[in-house]
Protein backbone atom coordinates (compact mmCIF):
# COMPACT_ATOMS: atom_id res chain seq x y z
CA UNK A 1 0.00 0.00 0.00
CA UNK A 2 2.76 2.59 0.80
CA UNK A 3 4.48 1.32 -2.63
CA UNK A 4 1.46 2.72 -4.63
CA UNK A 5 0.49 5.67 -2.33
CA UNK A 6 4.01 6.49 -2.79
CA UNK A 7 3.73 6.00 -6.84
CA UNK A 8 0.62 7.79 -6.97
CA UNK A 9 2.28 11.11 -4.78
CA UNK A 10 5.05 10.86 -7.63
CA UNK A 11 3.21 10.55 -10.79
CA UNK A 12 0.82 13.36 -9.83
CA UNK A 13 3.99 15.36 -8.77
CA UNK A 14 5.55 15.02 -12.07
CA UNK A 15 1.68 16.20 -14.20
CA UNK A 16 1.83 19.27 -12.25
CA UNK A 17 5.55 19.65 -12.64
CA UNK A 18 6.39 23.25 -14.90
CA UNK A 19 7.41 21.93 -18.77
CA UNK A 20 11.27 21.67 -19.50
CA UNK A 21 13.25 24.92 -20.42
CA UNK A 22 13.15 23.84 -23.72
CA UNK A 23 9.31 24.41 -24.16
CA UNK A 24 9.74 27.75 -23.11
CA UNK A 25 12.11 28.50 -25.55
CA UNK A 26 9.84 26.96 -28.37
CA UNK A 27 7.25 28.86 -27.21
CA UNK A 28 9.27 32.08 -27.22
CA UNK A 29 10.71 31.51 -30.49
CA UNK A 30 7.24 30.77 -32.01
CA UNK A 31 6.15 34.41 -30.19
CA UNK A 32 8.63 36.04 -31.68
CA UNK A 33 8.76 34.36 -35.00
CA UNK A 34 4.63 35.65 -35.54
CA UNK A 35 5.10 38.79 -34.00
CA UNK A 36 8.82 39.96 -36.17
CA UNK A 37 7.20 38.78 -39.73
CA UNK A 38 4.47 40.68 -38.82
CA UNK A 39 5.74 43.90 -38.07
CA UNK A 40 8.45 43.33 -40.23
CA UNK A 41 5.96 43.27 -42.93
CA UNK A 42 3.63 46.36 -41.53
CA UNK A 43 7.08 48.17 -41.94
CA UNK A 44 7.46 47.20 -45.39
CA UNK A 45 4.21 48.43 -46.44
CA UNK A 46 5.24 51.99 -44.99
CA UNK A 47 8.90 51.90 -46.47
CA UNK A 48 8.51 50.29 -49.70
CA UNK A 49 4.59 49.80 -50.79
CA UNK A 50 4.91 46.52 -50.32
CA UNK A 51 1.80 44.45 -49.38
CA UNK A 52 -0.59 46.52 -50.77
CA UNK A 53 1.15 49.46 -48.14
CA UNK A 54 1.33 53.17 -49.25
CA UNK A 55 4.89 53.25 -49.52
CA UNK A 56 6.83 56.69 -47.95
CA UNK A 57 4.51 58.99 -49.80
CA UNK A 58 1.12 57.45 -49.26
CA UNK A 59 2.34 56.91 -45.58
CA UNK A 60 3.95 60.20 -45.24
CA UNK A 61 0.61 61.50 -46.20
CA UNK A 62 -1.42 59.88 -43.46
CA UNK A 63 1.15 60.46 -40.91
CA UNK A 64 0.87 64.75 -41.99
CA UNK A 65 -2.77 64.58 -41.73
CA UNK A 66 -2.60 62.86 -38.14
CA UNK A 67 -1.08 66.01 -37.22
CA UNK A 68 2.83 65.20 -37.24
CA UNK A 69 4.68 67.34 -38.47
CA UNK A 70 7.61 66.30 -41.69
CA UNK A 71 5.37 63.18 -42.72
CA UNK A 72 7.22 61.22 -44.81
CA UNK A 73 10.49 61.64 -42.25
CA UNK A 74 7.84 60.04 -39.88
CA UNK A 75 7.13 57.70 -42.08
CA UNK A 76 10.69 56.62 -42.49
CA UNK A 77 11.11 56.52 -38.72
CA UNK A 78 8.37 54.25 -38.08
CA UNK A 79 8.79 52.08 -40.53
CA UNK A 80 12.68 51.51 -40.00
CA UNK A 81 11.44 50.85 -36.15
CA UNK A 82 8.73 48.08 -37.28
CA UNK A 83 10.79 46.64 -39.95
CA UNK A 84 14.00 46.47 -38.01
CA UNK A 85 12.25 45.71 -34.77
CA UNK A 86 10.22 43.10 -36.04
CA UNK A 87 13.66 41.49 -38.04
CA UNK A 88 15.30 41.78 -34.56
CA UNK A 89 12.64 40.22 -33.25
CA UNK A 90 12.74 37.24 -35.48
CA UNK A 91 16.45 36.75 -35.37
CA UNK A 92 16.07 36.76 -31.82
CA UNK A 93 19.14 39.62 -31.90
CA UNK A 94 19.31 42.52 -29.22
CA UNK A 95 15.83 41.56 -28.68
CA UNK A 96 14.77 44.14 -25.91
CA UNK A 97 15.65 47.29 -28.51
CA UNK A 98 13.62 45.55 -30.80
CA UNK A 99 10.73 44.66 -28.61
CA UNK A 100 10.97 48.45 -27.65
CA UNK A 101 11.35 49.74 -31.44
CA UNK A 102 7.61 47.89 -31.53
CA UNK A 103 5.93 49.19 -28.51
CA UNK A 104 7.39 52.91 -29.61
CA UNK A 105 5.60 52.78 -32.73
CA UNK A 106 2.65 51.32 -31.56
CA UNK A 107 2.58 53.80 -28.76
CA UNK A 108 2.34 56.46 -31.82
CA UNK A 109 -0.78 54.19 -33.46
CA UNK A 110 -3.04 53.79 -30.32
CA UNK A 111 -2.61 57.59 -30.04
CA UNK A 112 -3.51 58.08 -33.58
CA UNK A 113 -6.95 55.22 -33.30
CA UNK A 114 -7.54 56.71 -29.63
CA UNK A 115 -11.67 57.01 -29.79
CA UNK A 116 -12.17 54.45 -32.52
CA UNK A 117 -12.98 51.99 -29.78
CA UNK A 118 -11.67 48.68 -28.92
CA UNK A 119 -12.02 46.33 -31.64
CA UNK A 120 -11.69 46.79 -35.62
CA UNK A 121 -11.97 48.39 -37.69
CA UNK A 122 -11.35 51.33 -36.09
CA UNK A 123 -10.39 50.06 -32.76
CA UNK A 124 -6.68 49.78 -31.08
CA UNK A 125 -7.00 46.62 -30.40
CA UNK A 126 -4.26 45.44 -32.97
CA UNK A 127 -2.12 47.76 -32.12
CA UNK A 128 -1.82 47.11 -28.02
CA UNK A 129 -1.98 43.42 -28.60
CA UNK A 130 0.87 44.10 -30.41
CA UNK A 131 2.42 46.63 -27.62
CA UNK A 132 2.00 44.13 -24.70
CA UNK A 133 4.01 41.32 -27.01
CA UNK A 134 6.60 43.44 -27.61
CA UNK A 135 7.00 44.62 -24.23
CA UNK A 136 6.76 41.05 -22.92
CA UNK A 137 9.64 39.68 -25.27
CA UNK A 138 11.66 42.44 -23.99
CA UNK A 139 10.97 41.66 -20.60
CA UNK A 140 11.28 38.12 -20.93
CA UNK A 141 14.12 38.16 -23.32
CA UNK A 142 14.23 35.72 -26.52
CA UNK A 143 15.08 32.28 -24.92
CA UNK A 144 17.96 30.06 -25.82
CA UNK A 145 16.81 29.85 -29.80
CA UNK A 146 18.22 33.24 -30.50
CA UNK A 147 21.18 35.32 -31.56
CA UNK A 148 21.41 36.80 -28.62
CA UNK A 149 22.56 33.93 -26.61
CA UNK A 150 25.61 34.02 -28.34
CA UNK A 151 26.46 37.75 -27.63
CA UNK A 152 28.43 38.41 -24.65
CA UNK A 153 26.42 41.00 -22.81
CA UNK A 154 22.82 39.84 -24.33
CA UNK A 155 23.63 36.09 -23.13
CA UNK A 156 22.19 36.33 -19.70
CA UNK A 157 19.12 38.31 -20.40
CA UNK A 158 18.54 40.43 -17.21
CA UNK A 159 14.94 41.70 -17.16
CA UNK A 160 16.70 45.47 -16.15
CA UNK A 161 17.89 45.30 -19.87
CA UNK A 162 14.06 44.99 -21.07
CA UNK A 163 12.81 47.50 -18.91
CA UNK A 164 15.09 50.57 -19.65
CA UNK A 165 14.58 49.54 -23.30
CA UNK A 166 10.94 49.47 -22.73
CA UNK A 167 11.14 52.96 -20.90
CA UNK A 168 13.35 54.65 -23.46
CA UNK A 169 10.44 53.38 -25.63
CA UNK A 170 7.74 55.17 -23.24
CA UNK A 171 9.96 58.37 -23.25
CA UNK A 172 10.68 58.82 -26.91
CA UNK A 173 6.89 57.85 -28.19
CA UNK A 174 5.86 60.46 -25.48
CA UNK A 175 8.29 62.85 -27.12
CA UNK A 176 6.84 62.68 -30.79
CA UNK A 177 3.51 62.17 -29.58
CA UNK A 178 4.22 66.20 -27.93
CA UNK A 179 5.07 67.46 -31.41
CA UNK A 180 1.89 66.00 -33.22
CA UNK A 181 -0.71 69.09 -34.07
Amino acid sequence: MTSTSNSLRSTAQSDSAPPPLPAYDLGLLIVRLTLGITAAAHGSQKLFGWFGGGGLDGTGQFFTMSGYPSGKTMAVIAGLSETLGGLGLVLGLITPLAGAAVVGVMINAIAVKWGGGFFAPDGIEYELLFAVTAAGLAFTGPGRLAVDRHLPVLRAHRVGYGVAAVVLAVVIASLVLLIRN
